[in-house]
């Protein structure tokens, strides 16, 4: 997903009473949460490799339309149990987000993938939780806390630390902030799925976005389809980040979800990029550049501010 997009439906839906109340005996009896956690975290990371390895061959409009594509027909089930409650006016609302949750951050991602290393992306990837406090805050009137102030903070000069870096030669600066507003993108998205499609079903409506975003793109995506022959390689990765990191990593998210709640299931926000980084380092032979763990480390601490405080709102009564 991008690897990311998963915060854009954590507020789709309530978690049900009895889920939320089974979730600390659920999480304290079964080994699975932890294992389940780091493997979204590693296929999420992963879905910035499949990027980097495609986006050069693809393009960013056919790689996106591949994702989009492939991710909608592995969750069209989820779509199709709540078909009924999909008027065209919830469709047209489905495809206006779904141009802004999903076709644009996904093209942006890959716009950056075939500019700089695969960590770049995943790193930025981590302010979604922070603008998505952020979009609330200036349109919504939520509130937010002296923590989540320095959250925000500290991520913006990560992200500007990150954007002034160099790797190999090369400034970064533009995919830095192509990753940025990608997150942007996510959330403003997530903001809108919460007040326009809450009574909705989460895995229906990430269904429908990404069906949306991909009819959205098709022109495009048909218009700049690479002449030349895409490399068998490429091909993997793209299949790879539509069915595993966008289709398959959907459904665990949703279990996960729905045995240990939504505010737990968020924290594997932080291993995202730690995966994208490691995962382009053993496959790709990127190096991690200093500015790069400076960067990092500023996100993910003005993600755990911001977490932290999301965590304890939503277990109040």
């Amino acid at each position: 997903m991008s690897a990311s997009d998963f915060t854009a439906v954590n507020s789709a839906k309530p978690v049900p009473a009895a889920a939320s109340a089974a979730a600390p005996h659920a999480e304290t009896t079964s080994w699975r949460t932890p294992v389940e956690l780091t493997l979204l975290g590693a296929v999420w990371g992963g879905s910035f490799l499949f990027m980097r390895v495609a986006a050069t061959d693809f393009g960013p409009f056919a790689l996106v339309e591949v994702r989009l594509a492939l991710g909608a027909l592995i969750l069209i089930p989820f779509l199709w149990q709540a078909r009924a409650r999909f008027t065209p006016a919830v469709w047209l609302q489905v495809a206006g987000i779904a141009l802004i949750n999903s076709a644009l951050p996904f093209v942006l991602f890959a716009w950056g993938a075939e500019r700089a290393p695969a960590g770049i992306g995943a790193i930025t990837n981590a302010m979604t939780v922070m603008f998505a406090a952020l979009v609330a805050f200036l349109f919504y009137g939520e509130k937010i806390g002296p923590r989540r102030w320095i959250g925000l903070v500290a991520g913006f000069v990560g992200v500007t630390i990150l954007a002034s870096g160099h790797i190999a030669g090369a400034n970064v600066g533009a995919a830095a902030l192509a990753g940025t507003a990608a997150a942007l993108c996510y959330g403003l998205g997530i903001n809108f799925v919460r007040h326009y499609l809450s009574g909705f079903p989460s895995a229906a409506i990430a269904a429908a976005n990404l069906g949306a975003g991909a009819l959205l793109l098709l022109p495009l995506a048909i218009y700049s389809w690479p002449h030349h022959p895409i490399p068998a390689a490429s091909w993997l990765s793209a299949v790879l980040l539509g069915v595993l990191c966008t289709g398959i990593a959907f459904v665990f998210y949703y279990r996960l979800i729905a045995r240990i709640g939504a505010p737990r299931t968020a924290t594997v926000t932080y291993l995202i990029p730690l995966f994208g980084v490691i995962w382009a380092w053993l496959l790709l032979g990127e190096g991690v550049t200093l500015s790069m763990v400076l960067a990092g480390a500023l996100i993910l601490a003005g993600v755990a501010l911001s977490q932290q405080r999301e965590t304890k709102r939503e277990a109040k009564p």
